[in-house]
């Protein structure tokens, strides 16, 4: 299977870093072919330009490379942290400028003349893992855990995909070394299960 790893953190020492390298080291050991994309290492432009947005190609070759294997794509993963409820600016950036139009989805008329999206992406599985320093109840009971929202419903149900699982892993800035230790198998165990 051919499986896209976006990484959307810019500290190598990051827990972020150590979930991907657990994720790629499992999908290689299982004989997956991977791609991996550190989007902070690869200089990764988030801004869309006006060319970009009414046209279906970008004038950036590292933009149309991400397109060409998101279109290929059996499995996406994806790792950031939560930052205000959201990703990062670079992964929303990635999301505007590689998931679109064309590529991830395609718009029909409705007998109104609305569009009414098509799913276009032939990826079998999502995963998206999350760091947050929120407990979870609070997450919950005051933002109503809005990752979730955007990721399963806003993005990749609007692309097609419905094989959809999410982990978040926290109070990150107080866990302790076995927990995350633990947390990473969590990984390893949820890339078998979804992947092997």
């Amino acid at each position: 299977m051919k499986v896209s790893v976006i990484l959307g953190h810019p500290n190598k020492e990051s827990f972020n870093y150590a979930i991907a390298e657990t994720v790629i080291g499992k999908l290689k050991a299982s004989g997956h072919e991977v791609f991996f994309h550190d989007l902070y290492e690869e200089g990764f432009d988030a801004i869309m330009s006006g060319y970009e947005l009414v046209n279906s190609v970008s004038k950036d070759m590292l933009v149309e490379h991400h397109c060409k294997e998101i279109i290929e794509a059996e499995g996406i993963i994806i790792i950031h942290p939560n930052w205000w409820g959201q990703p990062p600016a670079i992964l929303k950036g990635w999301v505007d400028r590689v998931l679109r139009k064309g590529v991830a989805y395609d718009e029909e008329k409705d007998e109104k003349g609305a569009g009414v999206p098509i799913g276009l992406l032939k990826t079998k599985v999502v995963m998206v893992f999350n760091t947050s320093n929120t407990p979870e109840q609070r997450e919950l009971e005051m933002f109503k855990d809005p990752l979730e929202t955007i990721w399963k419903n806003c993005i990749f149900d609007f692309c097609g995909v419905k094989n959809f699982h999410r982990k978040m892993f926290r109070v990150i800035e107080v866990s302790t070394l076995e927990e995350r230790k633990e947390w990473l198998r969590e990984v390893e165990m949820m890339i078998n299960e979804h992947f092997c």
